[in-house]
């Protein structure tokens, strides 16, 4: 699965995803950290990746218009280190919903 993290999220989620043996760019590695959300959709589209992020608007665009899957971060500011953990527990579930053809999979 091929997953795209978004600027809120840490580069480090990115490289932890593909150790886990997926491939994953953070937005910053693509030169798109200041990139408009429609740049980043249209990127994903593209790419056939899956968007990560904590951005509201990607969540409503997947339900408007599905497109692009896209994992919906939800819980507060929190270290690197507990973003991954949480990641990595809920990493199962939220594949399954992406390859179920869920359009929006949230993480809390």
């Amino acid at each position: 699965m091929r997953w795209l993290v978004d600027a809120q999220l840490p580069p480090a989620l990115a490289r932890w995803l593909t150790s886990a043996g997926h491939e994953a760019t953070h937005v910053f590695d693509l030169g798109m950290a200041t990139a408009s959300d429609d740049v980043i959709w249209r990127y994903a589209i593209d790419t056939t990746s899956v968007i990560v992020s904590k951005d509201e608007d990607f969540a409503i665009r997947a339900q408007l218009h599905g497109g692009a899957p896209v994992v919906w971060v939800r819980f507060g500011n929190v270290r690197r280190t507990e973003i991954i953990r949480r990641f990595q527990s809920a990493l199962p579930d939220v594949v399954a919903g992406v390859e179920r053809g869920e359009h929006l999979v949230e993480l809390a």
